[in-house]
């Protein structure tokens, strides 16, 4: 990994401290005993995360970084933070997490740095608190593609429903503020139904079911993650027999974020029309590329990678935005998208 940078010496001591039960613990790395990594996994009820992991595991697998035990926070705040001390008492030089409240994990932030634990924040960019580096794609970007390929799809007018993240995750809120302002400004004449759903698919499936019973002429979706709204509301359109071809009366435009192997198989199918394809396997490469970084004390710099994405200053630290490609049937079979590259060797 090629970036602007600068090395200078490694800091922090390992820690001494009495070790405290694990949370949601997972199996150790054969990798080697010094300079050991703590990595959180956010949530396993998501193919987009279990992705994740799987790129995660072959990481450590090959010995990338070496890393302790995974856990797993659950999508739950207290569990991160109970599973980052345990990191710390275990003498973790380095963290990576992927903080799903990004506001409540800020203290958490600031005794890692008091420690001189440097964190990788992964997909989620924390409000406050010290990071080392944020991986993560451009959110605003997904909320404004989506709201441009929907709103060209149906030529400017419609009724749209919008599955919004949790809004007290910076991605939920990014998404929804850039998907509402472009809808505003270039396309007035679609109305927009915003849903909130805390990423929760059953939640999203029982609110659309009451918008299309009082709007059945609805005719746009945004879901903001395909790896938990997906599957329960292609049920639901089944079910009220509107899952409808592309180019045939009745056909509901849905676009999607993501880029899991079952978007994929959905777009083939006609089911959904598009998807986002967040790189789940970049995510993990970089993820662990500077968790490596940060142990050898390199500091980084805002500026174009060789990775084909750009480093920039946040308030906190670093984010390094990595390309979100959109993807339809045009382009579903492109054999570097990283859905098609699972289980290939």
């Amino acid at each position: 990994m090629r970036v602007r940078r600068t090395t200078v010496a490694a800091c922090a001591a390992l820690l001494a401290l009495t070790a405290l039960a694990a949370c949601n613990r997972g199996s150790d790395s054969k990798a080697g005993t010094s300079g050991k990594v703590g990595i959180d996994l956010p949530r396993s009820d998501s193919d987009f995360w279990n992705s994740y992991n799987n790129y995660i595991e072959k990481g450590v697998k090959d010995g990338v970084v070496s890393a302790l035990p995974r856990s797993n926070s659950q999508n739950d705040i207290g569990k991160l933070v109970a599973n980052v001390q345990t990191f710390t008492n275990e003498g973790a030089k380095a963290i990576v997490m992927a903080p799903q409240d990004t506001g409540a994990i800020a203290s958490t932030l600031d005794t890692l740095a008091k420690k001189n634990i440097p964190v990788i924040s992964v997909d989620t960019r924390p409000d406050k608190g010290k990071v080392y580096m944020v991986v993560r794609a451009d959110n605003k970007a997904y909320g404004t593609k989506a709201c441009e390929y929907l709103g060209q799809q149906l030529k400017g007018k419609g009724k749209v429903v919008e599955f919004e993240g949790a809004l007290d995750s910076i991605n939920g809120r990014d998404r929804s503020e850039a998907f509402a302002a472009c809808m505003q400004t270039e396309f007035p004449h679609i109305q927009l139904f915003p849903l909130a759903t805390d990423w929760k698919g059953d939640v999203a499936s029982a609110k659309l079911q009451t918008t299309l019973a009082a709007n059945p002429d609805i005719n746009g979706i945004y879901m903001q993650a395909g790896g938990v709204f997906l599957q329960p509301t292609l049920a639901l359109l089944e079910q009220k027999h509107l899952l409808k071809p592309p180019g045939t009366p009745g056909h509901i435009t849905i676009i999607s974020n993501d880029g899991i192997p079952e978007e994929f198989k959905a777009i083939k199918a006609g089911q959904i029309d598009a998807t986002i394809s967040q790189p789940a396997d970049l995510y993990a490469k970089y993820a662990l590329a500077y968790a490596k970084a940060a142990l050898a004390g390199t500091v980084q710099h805002p500026g174009p990678t060789d990775h084909n994405s750009t480093i920039v200053a946040i308030p906190n630290g670093l984010e390094d935005q990595l390309p979100a490609p959109l993807v339809t049937k045009a382009n579903v079979d492109d054999p570097s998208l990283w859905a098609n590259q699972l289980g290939k060797s």
